[in-house]
């Protein structure tokens, strides 16, 4: 991504005021969580994303929000920021900017519509949002906010905020090759008397580095050591992923466009929805919820039925608050998504909705033989892929020696299931729906096999001996 405003990073439809006068657009939650200067910062934002400790809150048309935090004093904390900037106002006594009040009201709006509802500012928030935009009007551009703003909103300051935190993420880069190379030469089967400590620590050096990325794949190989027989081998393949991933970054530049944004996007920078608007007609095929932490993410995968593309719409909830976008499966809608860059452009945004929304059938589907080979091709565009988004058409779940399969209904060839599903109702549901018989099912194929999240259900014998394909069934 080429660097741009800060803002340009964080607004969903580029960070300046709307054209046409409109509201500001509202950040997600990772969009809020990217402003923190520090994880520490991270974690007290999320305990003050909820409406607990807020009053007074409220926001405008023109991108301010504000809002009353409560704190240890019996004087509530006044918070204002400007989204358009972006810059902040606190009346708390941290240097942070922004300081865990302001990142709290901010993922207050982004979790919860409501919350934060449109109307005039208090008289407290007014001052500085007036003087700020007057300073704005003088210099044609958003003001930079005094003391309290994050810095200069001009392209240059950008580029140089964005140079650093490469510089930095380079340096975590080279220290982890160090790492992973003294890991090598130690032997990884001694790796288990280390404890997790080791693991930790090396994330806690990828999160001073400003690569959040390269720190959650470090914490994944903290859980393989000792999780079973073969451990060191699994061990050896992730480390190897992890390695070709620090290669890639340092050698970025020599990398094709849509590989080097993936490489951008692994380690951990933040990237916003670039590509070219792309309407159809979009089957909802699930939706599902992922706890980390405080947060939670929200998975809503799409097919379009004239383009052919699955695309994936990611939000996420703050402080046990349900994400605020939600569709409902088994529906098409006309609508337009813009993809983010990187290898396959699963990921996308979702843009104006044309019409109302319809009942509709499966996506068409491929053999479960076929399945593994889409997923190799996907790994070419990006090789730290786990899964791929497939739908299979005629299969039949039946029992494995080490667990389940999904069986080709019409040839000898069959996928293994995820382990992560066999713990799931949702298997018992796919094999209800089946009764034996042949079913239509999305989910994500992969090394580890094949997951599933949603089914359809055969239906009513057609004459001619074919079926009708009824309601949807979600398996996670």
């Amino acid at each position: 991504m080429v660097p741009s405003t800060v803002g340009r990073m964080l607004l969903s439809h580029g960070g300046e005021p709307s054209p046409t006068g409109g509201p500001v657009a509202r950040w997600s939650v990772e969009q809020v969580l990217a402003l923190a200067p520090d994880d520490a910062s991270r974690k007290a934002g999320t305990r003050l994303g909820a409406a607990g400790p807020w009053t007074g809150t409220g926001r405008d048309a023109a991108g301010a929000v504000w809002g009353l935090c409560k704190g240890s004093g019996s004087t509530p904390y006044r918070t204002v920021v400007d989204t358009t900037g972006p810059a902040y106002s606190c009346s708390c006594p941290s240097r942070k900017f922004p300081c865990k009040h302001a990142l709290g009201l901010l993922l207050l709006r982004a979790s919860d519509e409501a919350a934060c509802r449109p109307g005039e500012p208090a008289d407290w928030a007014t001052v500085w949002i007036e003087a700020r935009r007057g300073r704005a009007a003088v210099t044609g551009g958003p003001a930079a906010g005094g003391d309290t703003a994050r810095g200069p909103a001009d392209p240059a300051a950008a580029r140089k905020r964005a140079e650093r935190r490469a510089e930095r993420v380079t340096g975590g880069a080279q220290e982890l090759q160090q790492r992973l190379a003294d890991l090598l030469r130690g032997g990884l089967a001694a790796t288990d008397r280390s404890g997790y400590g080791l693991w930790e620590e090396t994330a806690a050096r990828m999160v001073d580095a400003q690569a959040p990325g390269l720190a959650a794949r470090v914490r994944d190989l903290g859980a393989i050591t000792g999780s079973g027989p073969g451990w060191p081998v699994r061990l050896l393949e992730e480390c190897g992923l992890l390695h070709l991933l620090d290669t890639a970054w340092l050698g970025r530049e020599l990398l094709p466009d849509p590989l080097a944004a993936t490489v951008r996007t692994r380690v951990g920078l933040p990237m916003s929805a670039e590509g070219a608007p792309v309407r159809d007609h979009w089957l909802v095929l699930a939706q599902y919820d992922t706890p980390d932490g405080k947060i939670v993410a929200r998975r809503i995968w799409l097919s379009g039925r004239e383009s052919g593309r699955t695309a994936l719409l990611l939000s996420f909830g703050a402080a046990g608050r349900s994400p605020a976008q939600a569709l409902p499966v088994g529906v098409t809608i006309d609508a337009e998504l813009t993809p983010y860059p990187g290898g396959g452009q699963l990921r996308a945004e979702l843009g104006e909705q044309f019409g109302v929304m319809a009942p509709a059938g499966p996506p068409p589907g491929i053999a479960a033989a076929a399945a593994p080979a889409v997923y190799g091709d996907a790994l070419r565009e990006d090789p730290w892929l786990d899964a791929w988004p497939v739908t299979l058409r005629d299969v039949i779940p039946v029992p494995a020696k080490d667990g389940w399969q999904v069986a080709d209904a019409h040839a000898e060839s069959a996928l293994p299931i995820a382990p992560a599903a066999l713990s799931r109702p949702g298997l018992w549901k796919l094999v209800a729906l089946s009764g034996g018989g042949p079913v239509t099912v999305f989910g994500e194929v992969g090394h580890r096999g094949f997951d599933p999240f949603a089914a359809w259900d055969p239906g009513e014998a057609e004459e001619g001996g074919g079926t009708t394909d009824g309601r949807i069934v979600q398996l996670i």
